[in-house]
């Protein structure tokens, strides 16, 4: 198949990206036909049919739930045995903190670029928290040795979210393990913009979400968990579908199903699968490729004093240095044209996807353009 013609049908199958110039994916993607229409398919089917049918609605949905595992395994290149489904990142990551069997004095390192998602669980669980700072959007790996030392764990985000910047998770994971400490990764701004194998990782825990780069659903998250950890882990959160049933004593499932909860819709997970199948399909090297040449694009036109992300490429993500962020997002928007502000640096942020052209990229310098040349 010829990638520019997979990449066009990528977008034609997004209603919302023919209908403005859509630059905010890393805040949350506009939905895809295909994954709409799965979703609803599969909740008219077990919502109008399956109650009518053998074996009932129960097993269409565990079904739906197993599938989604292998996928998202694949996808990883992990076991299915490794992959819990939650509702986003944050729940995954929450779950791991509230899973770890926590003593008087532990610590979380995390960095300054961290998402509240990474920030909250720590205080909750009442674990010390040491915080490295960063350099637009660059870590220290020496600041990062210094401070893993007598650390539990450290959390760190694949991609930060506000520059773009590419944070080194395998060699931070190499330090944090030599300093005896795990390591969880948020890898939401890295899935389905980035080829990612969380065996090169080395990471005990990685937690994402289908709703930004893969183009899925809200309310479909995952979480990785090495096989070698799980029988470590007691989730204080426990439901019926984290255990073996068929235990006498009800005991925690064997594998990353521990960390599974109560009785959920399984439509999201239903369209989660059909993203990760049109992202498989136009292939994450094509996407990287695509991405990478829209930012090269924009930041090549862009006032070179105005780019706060790195120049040679690292993301989709670009931070644009901007007096009045806010003002000039609602401006953009009154001209169709959809980014975000950031604080923490004062900025604009877009999030340029392969479904994405160069006509939206200079669609938007032109909008900016003239709003910089208007204030």
């Amino acid at each position: 198949m010829d990638p520019m013609s997979d990449l066009c049908e990528f977008r034609e199958a997004i209603p919302a990206a023919n209908d403005i110039t859509y630059l905010n994916t890393g805040s949350s993607s506009p939905s895809s036909v295909d994954v709409v229409e799965s979703m609803q398919d599969f909740l008219e089917y077990h919502g109008y049919e399956s109650p009518t049918r053998k074996p009932g609605m129960y097993p269409q949905v565990y079904n739906a739930f197993d599938k989604t595992r292998q996928d998202v395994a694949e996808f990883l290149n992990a076991r299915s045995g490794e992959i819990a489904l939650t509702q986003s990142t944050g729940d995954g990551m929450s779950r791991v903190a509230n899973a770890i069997s926590w003593n008087p004095g532990d610590t979380v390192v995390r960095t300054d670029l961290e998402h509240p998602a990474s920030i909250v669980p720590w205080a909750a669980n009442g674990v010390n928290t040491r915080v490295i700072e960063t350099i637009d959007g660059h870590v220290d790996l020496d600041d990062v040795k210094d401070a893993v030392t007598d650390a539990r764990l450290i959390c760190v985000s694949s991609i930060s979210r506000n520059y773009g910047t590419r944070l080194p998770v395998t060699k931070i994971t190499e330090i944090a393990h030599d300093a005896g400490a795990e390591v969880l990764v948020d890898a939401v701004q890295s899935v389905g913009q980035t080829p990612i194998d969380v065996t090169d990782w080395g990471a005990e825990y990685v937690a994402a979400a289908s709703h930004k780069w893969l183009v899925g659903p809200w309310g479909a998250g995952f979480l990785y968990v090495s096989k070698d950890v799980i029988p470590e882990l007691r989730p204080r959160h426990v439901s019926y579908r984290g255990v073996d049933r068929d235990s006498p004593t009800l005991d925690p499932h064997p594998d990353a199903r521990r960390f599974e909860v109560g009785t959920t819709s399984a439509a999201p997970y239903v369209g989660l699968q059909t993203a990760l199948e049109r992202v498989s399909s136009v292939g994450v090297d094509a996407i990287e490729t695509r991405i990478e040449s829209l930012t090269t694009l924009l930041k090549d036109e862009l006032p070179a004093s105005l780019l706060l992300s790195p120049r040679p490429f690292e993301s989709g993500l670009i931070a644009i240095d901007d007096d009045a962020p806010e003002q000039t997002v609602e401006q953009l928007a009154a001209h169709d044209v959809q980014v975000r502000s950031i604080a923490e640096p004062n900025a604009i942020r877009l999030s340029i996807h392969a479904f994405n052209t160069e006509s939206d990229i200079r669609r938007f310098l032109s909008v900016y353009d003239d709003i910089r040349r208007g204030r």
